[in-house]
């Protein structure tokens, strides 16, 4: 299997890594130079590509791991007329289940198989292969992938039609909205309280209150540090995603106008952490 990779953000990048380390890379390519020559620097004898569309014209399938609907069609705009009858291309960037719809209507029509697949599990869970993939598409097209997989995932589930991989994900963006609320304005309290932090963190991880988020970012939150995580302008494009999905299904959330006004905030105020722990400095 030869697979080409587009997109080497800080999680396209290491997914790459994983697949290289297992042989299956043929090659990368990202639009941003800075991002390819990262990648060339961590990673010496993997082949970067001078362009995507030969980077398409080269492989069987072909993985993408960009940010939004509009980035998603403009690579389909680079790569589609490229690419061979039989290719599956696997997207696991966060996009509208509406995109990826679309997509696969597009390449349908060259008998280029989609599947959608976004992912989650965080920066750390792409550095260490072990990322949760939720993934729509055609059974047939869904089992050519389970190498990949296997070389990032700890575990994946075939959900459905396009589409449904990210009408999965937007519902875990809800939830991952929900508790960012919820620990940040809790560890802000205990700030308040002047409780003792590390005793604090200990007991609410060790108890009920415990969740991945607490685990990997309260630390970090309170000691005002946000450089390594998700970055809050994807979170809030995620979230509008979901409100659109819970509005078309009659679902009235109660989480999602107070985290996306939350969200918009920090993105409007100028916010550089990169990660939606910044959510903290409001809640403070």
């Amino acid at each position: 299997m030869k697979t080409g990779w587009i997109g080497l953000g800080a999680m396209g990048a290491p997914m790459a890594g994983h697949l290289h380390a297992a042989g299956l890379l043929h090659g990368a390519w990202n639009r941003g130079a800075a991002r390819r020559d990262a990648f060339a620097d961590a990673y010496p004898d993997a082949a970067v590509a001078e362009s995507p569309e030969a980077l398409a014209e080269a492989v069987d399938v072909l993985a993408l791991c960009v940010s939004a609907d509009a980035d998603l069609a403009a690579v389909l705009d680079r790569v589609a007329d490229r690419l061979a009858p039989g290719t599956v291309v696997v997207d696991h960037s966060t996009v509208s289940p509406a995109a990826a719809r679309s997509a696969h209507a597009r390449l349908t029509q060259r008998e280029v198989a989609f599947v959608d697949a976004p992912v989650t599990g965080g920066v750390e869970g792409a550095k260490n292969g072990q990322l949760a993939i939720l993934v729509g598409g055609d059974a047939e097209a869904v089992q050519t992938l389970h190498p990949l997989f296997d070389a990032y995932g700890k575990v994946w589930k075939h959900l459905g039609p396009p589409g449904s991989g990210q009408a999965a994900k937007a519902v875990n963006q809800l939830i991952v909205a929900g508790i960012a609320e919820a620990v940040c304005e809790a560890l802000a309290l205990v700030e308040k309280l002047d409780l003792p932090a590390d005793d604090m963190l200990e007991l609410l991880g060790g108890g009920a209150a415990g969740n991945w988020f607490l685990d990997k970012r309260g630390r970090t939150m309170l000691a005002d540090s946000f450089e390594t995580g998700f970055e809050p302008a994807l979170l809030l494009k995620d979230l509008k995603i979901c409100r659109a999905l819970a509005d078309e299904a009659g679902l009235e959330s109660t989480v999602l106008p107070g985290a996306i006004a939350d969200y918009q905030r920090l993105v409007d105020g100028g916010e550089t952490g990169r990660d939606i722990s910044a959510l903290i400095r409001l809640k403070r």
